[in-house]
């Protein structure tokens, strides 16, 4: 293309030096602006140090390194499980000449029973006719054992074997067959039906009572069906058998548990030695756990070379709960709490 002198137009490229140097410039303004914008967002801390505080209340710090602090590890010992030594008095009414003849060197509990598995009621304090044993100064020996301080004392109770109460209120206790009529085990005896509200209230009076005459344990006995007979027979009422007796067991665990509460007394229970060690009593309705769940200590039928192991057991299945075998004889190297049954 020419202009009106006869030249042609120059349209030739802008050098690239020069290209450069704008960017260069413009880069230049950005940061200066930038640098005077953030200057408001500047603090400094008590070293002099400056950090950015960004609007919304962000700030950011260069962390020092800390020094770390020397920290003395003090492991402390585990609390260690109740432990009690018990002499077992043989099945029978207290007396004063009883409690007297007592050795209990080397025990610091005794243990006596109140209910035995006929049914008999060793103090008075019974609602079943005929059930009530005593000697003449029955009342007066038991009183004396709950007043001494040095002895931890451990009322037994057998609970549903129970001739006595069975037959006696046999509609409202009474454990029946399908016939309708009382139940007989294998050892031709009767036994209360834990299913039966009426049977669970009378046992745990019984415990009361026991509480109240300032007993610091309550062993129970005979927490289970019967294990023996023609187990078949046995009136249930409508569910499942084996779900009834556990369920019923259990119930009567949760109830004894609530009324001794305001008492403050230990609860244990006895449990067979195969209980213990599978833990279920299939036949009998019983389970360790529920056991467990319930009681401060279990009891269990052993010999000393077994304890160790059925310790181990009842510590799985409620870490809180002591384990005391009941032996025949002392076992004077057996650690642990230990229950001797009176030759």
């Amino acid at each position: 293309m020419f202009d009106s002198r006869g030249y042609r137009s120059y349209r030739g490229r802008t050098p690239r030096w020069k290209i450069l140097a704008a960017v260069v410039l413009v880069l230049v303004i950005a940061a200066a602006a930038g640098v005077i914008m953030l200057q408001e967002y500047v603090v400094y801390d008590g070293s002099g140090m400056p950090h950015l505080r960004l609007p919304g209340g962000t700030e950011t710090v260069r962390e020092e390194p800390q020094e770390e602090e020397e920290v003395e590890l003090v492991i402390q010992p585990a609390p260690e499980a109740p432990r009690v030594h018990v002499l077992s008095l043989q099945e029978a009414p207290l007396t004063a000449a009883g409690l007297e003849a007592a050795d209990t060197t080397g025990y610091d509990a005794l243990a006596v029973t109140l209910k035995d598995s006929a049914g008999h009621v060793y103090f008075d304090a019974s609602a079943v006719p005929g059930a009530v044993r005593t000697a003449d100064d029955t009342a007066a020996a038991l009183a004396a054992l709950t007043a001494r301080e040095d002895l931890h004392t451990v009322a037994r109770i057998s609970c549903f074997h129970d001739p006595l109460a069975a037959n006696a209120r046999i509609d409202e206790m009474g454990l029946k067959n399908t016939g309708g009529y009382i139940f007989y085990d294998g050892s031709n005896s009767q036994w209360l039906d834990p299913a039966k509200p009426a049977a669970r209230q009378y046992l745990c009076a019984l415990a009361r009572a026991a509480a109240e005459l300032g007993f610091d344990e309550i062993l129970l006995t005979d927490v289970s069906y019967p294990t023996e007979g023609k187990l078949d027979k046995i009136a249930y009422g409508d569910g499942d058998a084996a779900a009834i007796r556990r369920e019923s067991l259990t119930a009567f665990l949760e109830e004894m548990r609530a009324a001794l509460e305001p008492y403050e007394v230990t609860l244990s229970v006895e449990l067979s030695q195969e209980t213990v060690r599978t833990g279920a009593d299939e036949a009998g309705g019983m389970t360790l756990s529920a056991a467990a769940a319930a009681a401060d200590r279990i009891y269990a039928p052993a010999e000393a070379s077994q304890a160790e192991a059925l310790a181990e057991a009842v510590a799985a299945a409620g870490e809180d709960v002591d384990f005391v075998p009941e032996l025949t004889a002392p076992a004077p190297d057996l650690a642990g709490s230990v229950l001797v049954l009176q030759g």
